[in-house]
């Protein structure tokens, strides 16, 4: 073989590796960059809100870490927990890129925190009849409401977002997915278990049949009862949701959620991005990114990268 044929050889094998084609041949008809373009990336992250008095990790000397961290990541799809009014305004400063859904959950409005949802513009759309905020209650439609002793007022943010695709045919057909974010109550075993029930039931009445990507902070483990009920494994529910990260790691051990600023695994696993099980799952992980030890918030945000048939 000549010199030249040998680099050629050498650089056509290279760039197969590293761009991730070497499974195999594709299909005639299928571009590597339609295949990438396919997936949807989502990230579930509890930010931590900011009037609490960390310190060294107080909001201030971390929200710079934040907004790197979300960008590395760059997701289709991000839900936030815990962000107050400033952390909304200054996520939205910084990720201009993104549009966003954030309703605030006391009475007042700005007041308290939002399970702000934030999706990519130049890929989604919003669809306006589709979309909203409810309460964790008896009486769901009622700003600031609680029920079942909560500790906190529990909120669901919520939307259905349209693909923007070019060009015609059934291969531009565009995608469409519902997207909910929430955070579950720390306290009370019994709003957890009733905030699973309404949401499960919310998103199986939901108008359109499309899919779904329910995440959050959800305050409970593999095995509680609110996990087990939106995974359908308790008789009753709705719907069968499966947990990404457990789809492609069912084994994995040390998957503690909540880092306590810390880098702490050993805890439960207790922030999830679910979706139902016809969805394809390409990627998921825990997020333990730090920058000299310093980690961006008590929590891990954890990660999905996911298909939707189209």
């Amino acid at each position: 073989m000549s010199k030249t044929m040998l680099r050629l050889t050498l650089v056509v094998t290279i760039t197969t590796v590293f761009c991730g084609w070497a499974a195999g041949p594709l299909p005639a008809d299928e571009k590597p960059e339609t295949k990438a373009h396919d997936a949807v990336k989502i990230m579930s992250f509890n930010i931590r809100m900011s009037l609490a008095n960390d310190g060294p990790d107080s909001w201030s000397k971390r929200r710079e870490l934040v907004a790197d961290t979300i960008r590395r990541y760059a997701p289709d799809f991000l839900g936030t927990q815990e962000a107050m009014a400033d952390q909304v305004a200054f996520l939205r400063k910084k990720l201009p890129q993104y549009g966003s859904l954030a309703v605030f959950r006391e009475k007042i409005p700005l007041l308290g925190e939002a399970c702000a949802l934030f999706y990519r513009r130049d890929r989604w759309q919003l669809d306006p009849q589709q979309q909203g905020t409810f309460w964790l209650s008896e009486t769901p439609e009622v700003r600031g409401s609680k029920s079942w002793k909560t500790a906190c007022t529990r909120i669901v943010t919520w939307g259905r977002f349209i693909e923007k695709v070019d060009g015609g045919g059934e291969k531009s057909k565009p995608r469409v997915v519902y997207v909910y974010n929430t955070h579950f109550d720390h306290k009370s075993k019994l709003a957890r278990e009733k905030s699973a029930e309404m949401i499960a039931r919310r998103i199986a009445e939901r108008q359109h049949k499309d899919p779904v990507v329910l995440m959050g902070d959800l305050n409970a483990g593999e095995s509680s009862r609110p996990i087990e009920y939106l995974t359908g494994r308790i008789a009753g529910s709705p719907l069968k949701l499966v947990d990404t990260f457990r789809a492609l790691h069912p084994e994995a051990e040390n998957m503690g959620t909540f880092c306590a600023f810390k880098g702490e695994t050993s805890g439960a696993k207790i922030d999830y991005i679910f979706v139902l099980p016809e969805t394809k799952v390409l990627a998921a992980e825990i997020v333990r990114d730090n920058r000299d030890g310093r980690y961006p918030s008590d929590h891990f945000p954890v990660t999905a990268s996911v298909n939707f048939e189209r």
